[in-house]
């Protein structure tokens, strides 16, 4: 019988819809959870789930058996109706459609890790658009309007 062995690390990143701070401390350890779930249900480990008031960075061992776009669907639709059947927020509740979903090597894992972790720290001295420039940056990735990640301080919501 043959056997298939992956090792596949992503970094999943995506937005509140139109960077509102809706995220709240007091709530967002029952989204993370619920998150957790969804990830775990579809046979991906989750490694570490953290973020801000306006988005969410979370990193995953990724089971070979579901596309990412399918995932993150999944974790968006799912965790937004969550948010709004508790009521966490007045309004309606909704992610971006934007996200970023970045690769790494397993000896890279322990640092994003350490990154993921610290967000609220980090974000005290830069801005989203700062750390997403940031990322693309790092990992040779030329940033592009055209595909999503618009920036509302440019005058355009994102609704990509």
């Amino acid at each position: 019988m043959a056997q298939t062995y992956t090792e596949l690390y992503v970094q999943l990143v995506f937005a509140v819809k139109r960077r509102q701070g809706l995220i709240k401390p007091e709530w967002e350890g029952k989204l993370f959870a619920y998150i957790t779930g969804i990830i775990q249900n579809r046979k991906h480990k989750l490694i570490i789930i953290n973020g801000v008031e306006d988005h969410l960075h979370i990193l995953i061992r990724m089971h070979p058996g579901q596309a990412i776009s399918d995932l993150i669907r999944d974790i968006k639709s799912n965790s937004s109706r969550f948010v709004n059947e508790n009521h966490f927020v007045n309004g309606p509740f909704e992610w971006q459609r934007s996200y970023g979903a970045f690769t790494y090597s397993k000896s890279q894992v322990p640092q994003v890790k350490a990154y993921i972790q610290n967000q609220k720290e980090h974000h005290k001295k830069i801005s989203f658009k700062e750390e997403m420039l940031k990322i693309f940056a790092t990992l040779g990735i030329e940033h592009s309007k055209e595909y999503g990640f618009v920036w509302l301080e440019d005058g355009v919501e994102d609704e990509t």
